[in-house]
């Protein structure tokens, strides 16, 4: 084992950065946090400057803050790389759907050798959120389109495209020049990584029901910026 890896069954990781965006998140962040906590001493909260006290409640517990401009989720993931100085850098939501005991899993493929990027899949892991609305389908067609189309471009098998918990190296991140500010960049990281030649693995993942909170995206609004934005990225 190189000295720069962990066993996965340790708690502590040294080499690893745990990323959580935030808007209005007060009511979740705090037990994110906390749950975080064994796996790395280094949690960085990227904040839209919510009004609800998230930031206060974050630096409260001893994470790192940046804030960005408020533009989304891929802002935020963008204004946070110049702060990262570890290794592997993983990204989980503060709104309790990811599980942060899913974290050795998600970055072993990294340590190993294996992988420079790694996603959580909800359609292996199964999703507690992804169901039982017109909403809801039309995110799974969508996100199940754009996946077939990323696997045919680059003959992978990835099962989706868009859940937001992954792990990547600090530096494979740092060379995809991401561009997008919503959560498009999802897909577009996958995209970059797969078209710089990187290696992109995912494992299962279940998603939870959001503790609190909102989904910050109208599918109605975004549908067609995720559509150019996939084939920007793909064949541009």
């Amino acid at each position: 084992m190189e000295p720069h890896e962990a066993r996965t069954g340790d708690q502590r990781f040294p080499t690893l950065t745990v990323v959580i965006p935030t808007l209005n998140e007060a009511a979740t962040v705090g037990e994110i946090i906390e749950r975080v906590r064994p796996y790395t001493d280094d949690i960085l909260v990227v904040d839209g400057h919510s009004p609800d006290g998230t930031a206060d409640i974050a630096r409260g517990l001893g994470a790192r803050i940046v804030f960005d401009h408020g533009k989304g989720k891929g802002e935020a993931i963008r204004s946070v790389i110049p702060h990262l100085e570890r290794e592997i850098a993983v990204f989980i939501d503060a709104d309790g759907s990811h599980d942060p005991a899913d974290i050795p899993a998600l970055i072993r493929p990294i340590l190993v050798g294996e992988a420079d990027h790694v996603s959580g899949s909800r359609l292996i892991g199964g999703s507690s959120e992804l169901h039982g609305g017109f909403d809801e389908c039309f995110r799974l067609m969508g996100s199940s389109l754009i996946t077939a189309c990323i696997n045919h471009r680059f003959g992978v098998r990835l099962s989706e495209s868009q859940n937001g918990f992954r792990a990547i190296r600090t530096a494979v991140l740092r060379d995809l020049g991401l561009q997008e500010d919503i959560t498009t960049i999802e897909q577009e990281m996958i995209i970059k990584t797969l078209k710089k030649g990187y290696r992109m693995a995912e494992v299962p993942s279940h998603e939870h029901e959001r503790k609190a909170g909102y989904s910050k995206i109208s599918i109605r609004k975004v549908a067609v910026r995720y559509v150019w934005s996939m084939v920007k990225y793909l064949y541009f």
